[in-house]
């Protein structure tokens, strides 16, 4: 095969930030002028995170073509910025699956099916897969968990076996590892970073570079103790330095030698100078950034905040495009549902602007429909995302259309007013896991509205992953009240977008724009709502004595 192979693991424990370090490699390279593809290996056995709880695992990331996928791929695509798809993230469940779908239809002619070699295969034919499908130079894939842990093994021999069979000069192996700083002590350990490195020997990889997250800087005698008990070379012990902002990372890595020494070992666009740029532009202007923004984000999962991660970072993105920060005040939503009105406008006083973001389920929903009934009295921009779309139009039809009982047929079916139902295509579908409506769908824009103003194309394409919508047998009357119906479906059939026109910024999007937000190209919806706020801050702080 013509592409190279990159293979980054973790060592010590997790959360190191595997992926933010293959994403901010993928950039590199992909600066350097080469095709990059990313790559997650998941050793759960789930076949995808679509059915698991946010609050366990974080978002659900969703790709183009449809496919529930770990949220470290929405790191690859906003540093990378290149669309992924199914091939892309890879868990225990789905190889497992895939070898007994093919034990059943006797594939295997009789043989005993073993890890070795029915599972490790399986897991090299997802791996090269990428490459025969996208045709990049460069895969990047990221092996799950910590090394060390019983349910990875599989995946560490699978790399290790391409390794041998893509030979010298076609693959390297990546350690993400940990240097701990002992403050009484005043000093770095290097002594878990020995002994992961070790465990990964023992299991037949020895890493070429290693990437150390650490809170100190790290010195020459340092990097060359670690060089010599790890048996590396000098330059290819790379600091992982603490930063301020993930973007920052890459420049960082950069100047630490990480794509260089990656290019060296591969033998691929030595001495080419990145093209970084429009990076360093957008860093720069974060920065630089000295107006402020507060988003009330009022959620279900936000105990876990990387449940919303996508929300999060698309929000950042607009900042910076508004040269700006935000400061975004998480609120639990059901938390909002008890509170006096006295108590609950103090909580919502100080938001520029309010955001309800997906999510299932009828926990906290009355909590949401009247943060999104302030947000309409009190003219503060909101923006509804895919949940948060329905409950707004809950909401207007509640206290604006007059139907007390109004609801969602997911929470209420015995209302006589679901102005949310469930989707024709739905009704049927029994098993839970990779069955609502997923990935890019087209929508059609109303050349009046807020949404085609931010957008600047009466066409568009956005990313779905939701079971309910709008209730067509609603739509004339909640547009009489003033309901904007800004998006539908090119067939006219799905209500994807609903505005308040008299409202200075008030959208609600069936779709999932985060996913396609990038920190140097930020959402068109994301960014006018940032704007919105800062405009409403502006005015606020005008009418301060």
């Amino acid at each position: 095969m013509s592409a190279k192979y990159i293979f980054v693991t973790g060592g010590v424990v997790s959360g190191l930030g595997k992926g933010i370090t293959a994403a901010s490699l993928g950039r590199l390279l992909k600066a350097r002028g080469l095709k990059v593809a990313c790559q997650k290996f998941d050793p759960y056995l789930n076949v995808d995170p679509g059915t698991m709880n946010p609050i366990q695992h974080g978002e659900v990331y969703v790709t183009d073509d449809g496919i529930e996928t770990d949220l470290d791929l929405g790191h690859y695509e906003r540093f990378t910025d290149e669309n992924l798809n199914r091939d892309s993230n890879i868990t225990s469940g789905s190889v497992y699956w895939s070898i007994l779908n093919r034990e059943r239809r006797g594939e295997y002619l009789g043989a005993t099916v073993q890890v070795i070699p029915h599972v490790t295969n399986e897991i090299k034919d997802c791996l090269f897969r990428v490459a025969r499908h996208d045709g990049p130079d460069v895969v990047i894939t990221e092996i799950g968990g910590t090394i060390g842990d019983i349910e990875s093994l599989p995946f560490v021999e699978a790399i290790r076996q391409a390794g041998a069979q893509l030979g010298e000069g076609n693959a390297v192996y990546i350690h993400v590892t940990l240097l701990p700083y002992l403050r009484k002590a005043c000093e770095i350990k290097t002594k878990p970073t020995q002994h992961s490195v070790q465990k990964l020997l023992s299991y037949g990889i020895q890493p070429d570079i290693l990437v150390c997250r650490t809170e100190i800087p790290l010195d020459e005698d340092l990097k060359r103790k670690i060089s010599l008990f790890c048996n590396v070379d000098p330059d290819c012990v790379i600091e992982n330095l603490d930063a301020d902002s993930l973007y920052r990372l890459p420049l960082m890595l950069e100047r630490e030698g990480l794509a260089e020494a990656v290019c060296r070992k591969l033998g691929i666009c030595q001495g080419v100078e990145p093209e970084l740029s429009d990076w360093k532009a957008m860093v720069g202007r974060q920065d630089r950034a000295r107006r402020r923004v507060r988003i009330a984000l009022v959620g279900k999962y936000v105990a876990l905040r990387d449940s919303y991660l996508s929300v999060a970072e698309a929000l950042r993105h607009g900042a910076i495009w508004n040269d700006a920060a935000v400061d975004i005040d998480w609120i639990q939503a059901e938390d909002l549902e008890d509170l006096s009105e006295e108590a609950f406008r103090d909580r919502l006083s100080g938001a520029d602007g309010i955001l309800v973001p997906g999510g299932f389920g009828i926990r906290g929903t009355e909590g949401k429909i009247r943060a999104i009934g302030y947000a309409r009295e009190e003219r503060v921009p909101f923006f509804g995302i895919c949940l948060g779309m329905q409950m707004g139009v809950i909401e207007f039809a509640r206290n604006v259309a007059g139907f007390a009982d109004a609801h969602s047929s997911e929470f209420a079916p015995e209302s006589d007013h679901c102005v949310i139902d469930l989707m024709e295509d739905q009704r049927n579908v029994e098993n839970k896991g990779g069955t609502m409506r997923l990935g890019a769908y087209p929508c059609q824009l109303d050349e009046a509205s807020a949404s085609f103003a931010a957008y600047g194309t009466p066409a568009i394409s956005e990313r779905h992953r939701h079971r309910w919508e709008f209730n067509n047998a609603f739509r004339p009357v909640l547009t009489e009240f003033g309901l904007r119906i800004a998006g539908l479906s090119p067939d006219g059939r799905l209500v994807e977008i609903v505005e308040i026109p008299d409202h200075p910024w008030f959208v609600g999007v069936q779709f999932h724009p985060e996913f396609k937000s990038r920190p140097n190209r930020p959402h068109p919806l994301f960014r006018d709502f940032i704007a919105a706020a800062l405009s409403k801050g502006d005015s606020q702080d005008a009418q301060r004595p």
